[in-house]
């Protein structure tokens, strides 16, 4: 991928959101792009396990946790499920566990921080609704771009 977020930011400007800097990378790509796929839950990844078990045709998973720090989102199985099934990437609104796995997959991954505690699983949450958080909107399908520098997010692909 050549794209950087500096140079989109700078050829899109008034055009593209812009994320606050909260977010840490923990995948081994550091430089993702894809239509987006949400999922709004709390501290129960169902929904995530669901999603990643689907086709990602190079979408990126934004999952709202609620900034949750109390445990993690996704850990090195779910991961890797979503390697095998072609997602490009996730940004998470809270944490992941399995942090020196997840650094070896051919994932993106931006997430808060890390965490040991796994999420419950109660089947609680919604998927495909716009979610909002780190001072932007994200809407299924609109286009993300994530690099070493931020996160970026377009209604439609910038070219």
């Amino acid at each position: 991928m050549s794209f950087k977020t500096a140079d989109l930011y700078d050829a899109f400007e008034g055009r593209v959101q812009v994320c606050d800097p909260i977010f840490r990378d923990f995948g081994s790509r550091r430089r993702f792009e894809g239509p987006v796929a949400t999922v709004k839950c709390f501290e129960d990844n169902s929904l995530v396990k669901q999603a990643l078990e689907s086709e990602g045709r190079g979408r990126v998973l934004v999952v709202d946790a609620g900034g949750s720090l109390r445990c993690a989102m996704l850990g090195d199985l779910l991961a890797a499920k979503a390697c095998a099934n072609g997602w490009a990437g996730l940004v998470l609104f809270g944490c992941v566990r399995d942090s020196v796995e997840l650094g070896e997959m051919d994932l993106g991954v931006k997430a808060l921080a890390t965490h040991p505690r796994k999420s419950v699983r109660r089947g609680e949450g919604v998927a495909e609704v716009a979610v909002q958080f780190a001072g932007v909107s994200f809407t299924p399908g609109c286009q993300v771009y994530c690099d070493e520098d931020g996160i970026l997010v377009s209604a439609a692909p910038l070219s």
